[in-house]
């Protein structure tokens, strides 16, 4: 396996292409946009995921824990999470406990089949199989989404 962990030099224009296509209400499978402030700037900050539900609770994987959607999802603790013309907003804690990160990780092939490959080329599992994706559960950042319930106006 191939450790370079490293993104493609097209990730850049395709996440551009998926943010347009998300913009027109057109949803593309499993993937969504998450919007996070920048934790510099704090101007929105928009990156396509593809949320999987473990046991009920949703969770979005980022494969390059230190890539800057995760370390602005860890500054700012909240964001909106937009599928088609659909939004909502959004907590996002990231996972501690090693057990929880290995059970998402297991899940992910299974839950989002398409993002295999994007795992594979950046050199985190070697096939894909929920064995590998199970055994870099160390090597991740893992973080749960929590729907924030907007508060009502009459509820004074």
């Amino acid at each position: 396996m191939v450790a370079t962990l490293r993104l493609p030099r097209w990730l850049p224009a395709a996440n551009r292409v998926v943010r347009v296509l998300n913009r027109l209400g057109l949803r593309l499978g499993t993937v969504h946009v998450l919007t996070v402030p920048g934790r510099r700037s704090g101007k929105p900050r928009p990156t396509p995921v593809s949320p999987l539900t473990v046991v009920g609770r949703r969770y979005v994987v980022a494969g390059l824990p230190d890539g800057d959607w995760a370390r602005n999802v860890r500054a700012a603790g909240h964001g909106e999470l937009a599928s088609g013309r659909r939004r909502m907003p959004v907590r996002l804690a990231e996972v501690a406990d090693v057990g929880e990160r290995r059970a998402v990780l297991r899940a992910f092939p299974a839950e989002v089949p398409h993002g295999v490959p994007f795992f594979v080329r950046i050199g985190l599992v070697a096939t894909g199989t929920a064995d590998e994706f199970e055994a870099a559960a160390d090597r991740v950042a893992v973080f749960e989404i929590i729907t924030i319930t907007p508060k009502r106006t009459n509820d004074i």
